[in-house]
């Protein structure tokens, strides 16, 4: 298998697990957060979304699918376009609610595309391209990617156990 094709199953299966999510969801289960302090599986889908979407526009030299595609303006999220929710308060996460799962679930498929056709296009030779060099070591493309997948999977993990749940009550 080419490494295209390892990136391409790893962020399809990401897809997947989205999907299932919020499959049937109702929007008060999507912007229910268990306890207090807690993500909603609303914010943590959206915050897969741009965190993929952000990572993998930087390293694919093009602009995120959030502001080429009026995801932002859409949204109408009382945050900076540049925001992807990384270290958000409470405060700040619940700001992301309201969203409808099949609009969360469009903008994610558009990150997803977009990121199908930017792995499509690599080989074994450019994972070892430094991407940034604010960490030591420097972070290579491959290192960068893997990152993503596996910050994916934890947080579709959380968004799935929060429906448990929340089907539970």
């Amino acid at each position: 298998m080419e490494v295209s094709g390892v990136f391409a199953d790893a962020f399809s299966r990401v897809r997947e697990e989205v999907h299932a999510v919020l499959d049937g969801l109702s929007q008060e289960d999507l912007d229910a957060r268990p306890g207090p302090g807690a993500n909603s599986i609303g914010w943590l889908v959206w915050h897969i979304a741009r965190v993929q979407d952000d990572h993998v526009s930087d390293v694919a030299g093009r602009e995120q699918t959030w502001t080429a595609g009026g995801w932002h303006d859409r949204f109408a999220l009382e945050l900076e376009p540049r925001d992807i929710g990384y270290g958000h308060t409470s405060e700040q996460a619940e700001q992301v609610s309201g969203i409808k799962a099949a609009e969360l679930r469009t903008y994610y498929d558009a990150v997803h595309a977009a990121t199908l056709e930017y792995v499509e296009t690599l080989t074994a030779d450019d994972l070892d391209r430094i991407v940034d060099t604010r960490w030591d070591p420097a972070v290579t493309l491959g290192v960068r990617l893997v990152s993503v997948v596996n910050d994916n999977q934890q947080h579709t993990g959380q968004a799935a156990y929060v429906r448990g749940l929340l089907g539970s009550r």
